[in-house]
């Protein structure tokens, strides 16, 4: 099972971030250790000192597909949950001076939150999903899947040029504008179109 993200999916997270649109999906991966389920605490590790939430849409493949075409993606996958893709951001930003991998900042154990998923079918909208993430009882990140700068679809068919999409394997879709830290105490909970997803606590 592979855990495949997509960083700078967001017009308004790039602003935040000073950083330019590109012309193509940004992927980087995580491995399976990365997950934490079942709305589990979410422990700040001790090489950070600095880490941050990133609320995303994660859509979970359905079957086997290799050189997918974009107007067949949406066969690929029927139901979508809730992630929080945590950044340890001093890293990330010491590994982007140095032109190196962010694997050790985005990653590492446990930092790929996940609610359970619920069918497409249920929701009123699958071509624009909303979704929000609340620290402390203070929502700090909404997004809308229609305003990604890549789709879904646009997603599972340039990945799947690189590598043989199984069923099982997970895609993080990207984080709207508003991430910010992650201080031992904070309650996080997510909602996709107003349902709650996620409740956590960070130790």
């Amino acid at each position: 099972m592979k855990i495949i993200c997509v960083g700078w999916n967001y017009p308004d997270h790039n602003t935040e971030m000073k950083h330019e649109s590109v012309g193509e999906p940004l992927i980087f991966m995580k491995p399976d250790s990365a997950l934490l389920r079942e709305n589990k605490p979410f422990f700040i590790p001790d090489f950070s000192k600095q880490v941050e939430y990133e609320v995303e849409l994660v859509v979970r493949i359905n079957r086997l597909g290799k050189n997918i075409s974009e107007k067949f993606a949406s066969r690929y996958y029927e139901e979508v949950a809730l992630g929080v893709d945590f950044t340890a951001r001093d890293l990330q930003q010491r590994q982007r001076a140095l032109g190196a991998p962010w694997e050790i900042a985005k990653a590492f154990d446990n930092s790929a939150v996940i609610s359970d998923f619920i069918p497409l079918s249920t929701l009123a909208n699958a071509e624009g999903i909303s979704f929000s993430l609340s620290k402390n009882g203070v929502e700090v990140q909404r997004g809308n899947t229609r305003d990604m700068l890549f789709s879904v679809n646009q997603i599972i068919a340039y990945v799947s040029q690189f590598f043989t999409l199984k069923i099982g394997d997970l895609i993080y879709t990207g984080t709207p504008a508003g991430v910010g830290p992650v201080v031992i105490g904070d309650y996080l909970e997510g909602f996709i179109e107003g349902n709650k997803m996620l409740n956590f606590f960070v130790k």
